[in-house]
């Protein structure tokens, strides 16, 4: 991978999307990058939770490449969009928490991106919007979808309709980031959030991002019986014997084992 970096930090990753003269815009070799980045961190039962940001101080990603698709057929826009949506699916499938530690410009296919995280966190400077209609387009990476979801639909119409960017404040409010950072100090409050997540029972973190995720395409009670299922399945682990043990004993638990 030349444009994704990987750290591992003990039982968490970092990931940083490395474009930066480019502000980090999606092209092909981004996607395909991001694509096998997802790949290796799946491999790898050591990694409990990753942290995905831009390089850089202005931008997380500021967007697909225009240079790119300015030129793209029907068809051949419909297989960028597939592309793109196959991977950020992947992404926001993956077993373990992504929190996006947003650095900067958020906009079209780098909003999207910070969308398909569990978590967004976000720099004072930062950015977001969905500028397609202004250049003629759609959003293409799950825009349409994911801005409802996560905000309201009318919220959403408004944000992709008018193209209008926002800052990190109103994000805030609308309820796209969960919290805003000083810029020197994001990344710190990233890792900090990771390393919380990776220090509790691995399992049964990845047992609640799956009955929340398949839980909100269900009704509820076909959802109740995806918890129920996950809930069951946590009782014949060795993490939760030693978690509930070291409970009942008054003790602090052993590092939990992801088995």
């Amino acid at each position: 991978m030349t444009n994704v970096l990987l750290e591992k930090k003990g039982h968490y990753a970092v990931a940083t999307i490395n474009r930066p003269k480019a502000l980090n815009a999606l092209n092909s070799q981004v996607l395909e990058d991001l694509d096998e980045l997802i790949g290796l961190v799946n491999a790898d039962e050591e990694i409990r939770a990753l942290v995905l940001t831009g390089a850089g101080e202005k931008a997380f990603v500021a967007g697909a490449d225009i240079g790119e698709m300015s030129t793209l057929t029907k068809a051949e826009g419909e297989a960028f969009g597939k592309k793109g949506n196959d991977i950020f699916r992947k992404l926001e499938t993956m077993p373990i928490p992504v929190i996006a530690a947003i650095n900067g410009f958020a906009l079209g296919g780098g909003c999207e991106l910070s969308m398909s995280c569990d978590i967004r966190i976000c720099a004072d400077t930062a950015v977001f919007g969905q500028p397609e209609v202004g250049l003629g387009i759609t959003p293409g990476f799950g825009g349409t979808q994911r801005l409802a979801r996560l905000i309201s639909p009318g919220m959403a119409k408004q944000l992709i309709y008018t193209a209008r960017n926002i800052k990190a404040d109103e994000a805030l409010r609308i309820g796209l980031v969960n919290a805003i950072y000083p810029a020197a100090e994001l990344m710190a409050a990233a890792e900090k959030m990771a390393d919380t997540i990776a220090k509790n029972a691995p399992i049964a973190v990845r047992a609640c991002k799956k009955a929340i995720n398949e839980g909100l395409d269900a009704d509820m009670d076909e959802a109740l019986v995806i918890e129920e299922k996950l809930f069951g399945s946590c009782f014949e682990t060795a993490d939760q014997a030693e978690g509930m043990g070291a409970f009942l004993e008054k003790r602090k638990h052993e590092p939990y084992q992801n088995k």
